[in-house]
C-alpha cells in the first residue's frame, strides 16, 4: 500500500468537492480519519476539521464550509475506518452523520494487545515507524479561520501514517493468534452508546455528592439531573449551569424559596430567579419526596468473604498482563473483577476470549479449584490445588 501524499493536504471547502471526494472513498477497501473538535464550552463536541487519509491520498474537509451527513455513504460502506483512540471521534461522526463507520479499526486499541498501555498516536508512529510527528500545533483553536499551513500539516500528520500502522500491527496480531481479539474490542467500541448522558446517573459524577446521605443524597440526584437535562438543552457543560459546589450545597440545605435558595453558596442571582429559581426549587421538591439512591442499587453488592481475592487476583492479573504483553486494562480492571465475582449479568470477564484467559481461572481460584503460589523471582504462579495441608 502507497502511503498518502506527504505533500501539502488538500482543503476541501465545497460541496461539490466533497460529493467527489465521497465517490472515490466509497470505493476504498480501508480509510484513515480523524476529527479535531473543541467541546470546552459545549455540552456536545463542536466539530473543526475532518482529516482523511486513503491509499495514495490525504485531503482535510472543512464542516464549517461543508455539510458533513455527505460523508454518510462512507462510513455505512464496506470500507474499514482505521483511526487512533476512536472514542470521541466516532461521537463526533454520529452527531454530524447520524452513524458511525461499519467496520473500526482503532490502532490505540490493537497496541494494547501488543503490551503497549495506551499510547498516544505521536509516541506509537515513533516506536513503530521511527516517526516523529509536529506537536507545536496540538493547541491550536481549530474552529479559527483560516487555518495556517503548519495547522493543516500537523491536522494531516493525525491520519498521514494510520494505514501503515494498521498493515505492520495485524501481522504481528494475527502470528500471536490475538487479531480476533482486538477486532472483537474495536467492535465493542464502535456499538458503544454515546450521546447525552443519563440524567438520573449524573449525581455519581461529583464525589461530594456522593458522599451525602438519605434525603440530602435524594435531593442532590434531583439537582444534578436537573442540570444535566438543562446543559442538553443550552449545550453547555454542566459545570457552567451550576457548579457542582452549588448542587451539594442545595442539596444539604434544601431550600424552599428563592430567598432561601439565593443564600447558598455557589448560587448567583441567575439561578435564584425566574424559571431557572422554578425549576430548582421544583427539583429540590421531587427530591425530597424520592428514596434516597444507594451505590447497591444496581448491583449485588460484593461479599464480604470475596473482598481479599479482589486484592490478590489484581496481582496475578497485573502479572499476567506482563507475561503476556497486554494492556492491563484491556484485559480486566478492578470493576472487571469485582462484576464478576458479584455474577453481575453480561460480566466483562464471562464473555469471549477474557472469559478463558482470565474468568474462568478466577471463577476456579474463588471456588476453591485452583491456588495462587509464589514461585522463584516473586511470580504469582495459579495451578491445581493440591488439597493437601502443610505437615
Amino acid at each position: 500500500m502507497s502511503a498518502p501524499d506527504a505533500g501539502a493536504p488538500r482543503l476541501i471547502e465545497h460541496d461539490d468537492e466533497f460529493a467527489e471526494l465521497v465517490a472515490l472513498l466509497v470505493e476504498q477497501p480501508a480509510y484513515a480519519l480523524d476529527t479535531e473538535f473543541h467541546r470546552e464550552r459545549t455540552y456536545f463536541p463542536k466539530v473543526a476539521l475532518v482529516q482523511i487519509a486513503w491509499d495514495g491520498g490525504l485531503a482535510l474537509v472543512d464542516p464549517l464550509a461543508v455539510d458533513l451527513a455527505a460523508f454518510t455513504p462512507v462510513l455505512e460502506g464496506p470500507g474499514v475506518a482505521v483511526l487512533h483512540a476512536a472514542d470521541q471521534d466516532l461521537e463526533v461522526l454520529d452527531l454530524a452523520c447520524g452513524t458511525v463507520p461499519t467496520t473500526l479499526y482503532d490502532t490505540q486499541i490493537a497496541a494494547g494487545f501488543l503490551g503497549l498501555s495506551t499510547p498516544s498516536l505521536a509516541s506509537l508512529c515513533e516506536r513503530e515507524l521511527g516517526i516523529h510527528l509536529p506537536k507545536a500545533e496540538r493547541l491550536t483553536d481549530w474552529l479559527a479561520r483560516p487555518l495556517g499551513e503548519r495547522q493543516l500539516s500537523y491536522a494531516a500528520s493525525d491520519v498521514l501514517h494510520l494505514l501503515e500502522l494498521r498493515g505492520r500491527q495485524e501481522a504481528v496480531l494475527a502470528a500471536l493468534g490475538r487479531l480476533t481479539w482486538s477486532e472483537a474490542e474495536c467492535e465493542l467500541l464502535r456499538t458503544r452508546t454515546r450521546g447525552a448522558r443519563n440524567p438520573d446517573e449524573a449525581w455519581r459524577r461529583i464525589k461530594e455528592a456522593r458522599q451525602l446521605k438519605g434525603q440530602a443524597r435524594s435531593v442532590g440526584q434531583a439537582i444534578a439531573a436537573w442540570r444535566e437535562q438543562r446543559a442538553v438543552e443550552l449545550d453547555q457543560p454542566p459545570r457552567f449551569v451550576l457548579a457542582d459546589l452549588a448542587v451539594v450545597a442545595i442539596a444539604q440545605r434544601a431550600p424552599t424559596t428563592a430567598d432561601e435558595l439565593r443564600a447558598i453558596r455557589g448560587v448567583d442571582d441567575r439561578h435564584a430567579r425566574g424559571r431557572t429559581a422554578d425549576e430548582l426549587l421544583a427539583a429540590v421538591a421531587e427530591g425530597r419526596d424520592r428514596r434516597a439512591p444507594k451505590e447497591t442499587d444496581a448491583v449485588q453488592e460484593l461479599p464480604r468473604e470475596l473482598r481479599p481475592a479482589v486484592a490478590l487476583v489484581s496481582a496475578w492479573i497485573s502479572q499476567l498482563a506482563r507475561d503476556s504483553e497486554i494492556d492491563t486494562t484491556l484485559l480486566a480492571t478492578r470493576g472487571d473483577i469485582e462484576d464478576l465475582l458479584r455474577r453481575v449479568p453480561d460480566a466483562r470477564l464471562t464473555e469471549g476470549w477474557r472469559e478463558e484467559l482470565v474468568g474462568g481461572p478466577i471463577r476456579r481460584l474463588v471456588s476453591g479449584e485452583a491456588a495462587l503460589a509464589f514461585e522463584r523471582g516473586g511470580n504469582l504462579v495459579l495451578e491445581e490445588r493440591s488439597r493437601q495441608p502443610l505437615a
